[in-house]
């Protein structure tokens, strides 16, 4: 993957990043990373997928943040450029948000989105 420089810079606020090594030192993975990646899906045809991971792949961009690491492919990357991961912990629940320029409509949850 090219060195990033030429691509749109991916975020990571403080608080995601805490709670990215909470949830790994839970898991008993303290050194593991959390892949943020886009499949077809969800009510407004893209989604938004977290997974703990212990390494990148070749072709990952790797943004690190206050001692975490977060993972992205480069499919997935056209479709994130720009964008910055929250935490949002409320009365329906704690869970990761994408706060995406590039989404033109979403669904009410946040784990789905569409692009214009």
């Amino acid at each position: 993957m090219p060195d990033g420089a030429d691509l749109p810079r991916f975020r990571v606020t403080p608080r995601a990043a805490a709670e990215v090594a909470e949830i790994a030192r839970r898991e008993g993975r303290p050194e593991a990373g959390l892949r943020v990646s886009v499949s077809a899906g969800g009510c407004s045809g893209f989604q938004y997928g977290f997974a703990l991971e212990d390494s990148a792949a070749e072709d990952d961009l790797v943004v690190e943040s206050d001692g975490v690491r977060v993972f992205i492919d480069s499919v997935s990357l056209d479709l994130l450029a720009g964008s910055q991961l929250e935490w949002n912990d409320s009365l329906i629940g704690a869970h990761f948000v994408v706060r995406n320029p590039q989404a033109v409509s979403g669904c009410g949850c946040g784990v789905s989105f569409a692009v214009g």
